[in-house]
């Protein structure tokens, strides 16, 4: 079965004062974003079976504001997480997860896409190496059961940001 992993950056986030960066709320640019990204992962992409989200309030509502309805585990660890921190959060998938979407930060997003991607001289990386805006998405394939996702494993076949 081909795995397909989605890697989003959360939305445009609000700086309100006095709000810890964990609990800051997306900007209504954010909120405009990420239901655009949700709108580009109903046209192109296949049906989402799971979803790994960060706790902090502008991951949420980034899911919230893309409509997408699958699965949802929270996850405190994808806040400010490394490359292998994540890596090994995919590799726990369920074997029947055909479509994974995982919603976090910079640098832990475009970091992770980067790393498990083997094809790093294509069109997509090199738009994704120039930078990972608020809701873009990496969208990489894997020929292999979630277990055996490792660094350069992936085939990133698109790098999409919702404007």
């Amino acid at each position: 079965m081909v795995r397909t992993l989605i890697l989003m950056r959360h939305g445009k986030s609000a700086y309100p004062d006095g709000v810890d960066d964990h609990e800051r709320p997306l900007a209504p640019r954010g909120l405009r974003e990420a239901g655009l990204a949700g709108q580009w992962l109903r046209e192109t992409q296949p049906p989402i079976d799971a979803v790994r989200c960060s706790t902090a309030t502008r991951t949420r509502e980034t899911l919230a504001a893309t409509g997408v309805t699958a699965p949802v585990v929270y996850e405190r660890g994808i806040y400010e997480a490394s490359p292998q921190t994540l890596i090994e959060l995919v590799q726990l998938s369920d074997d029947d997860v055909a479509t994974l979407l995982v919603i976090g930060h910079a640098p832990g997003m475009p970091w992770t896409a980067w790393e498990l991607a083997g094809n790093r001289d294509s069109t997509p990386a090199i738009e994704l190496s120039r930078k990972f805006p608020t809701s873009a998405l990496a969208v990489l394939r894997f020929d292999r059961p979630w277990t055996e996702v490792d660094p350069g494993t992936g085939d990133l076949v698109s790098f999409h940001v919702a404007r």
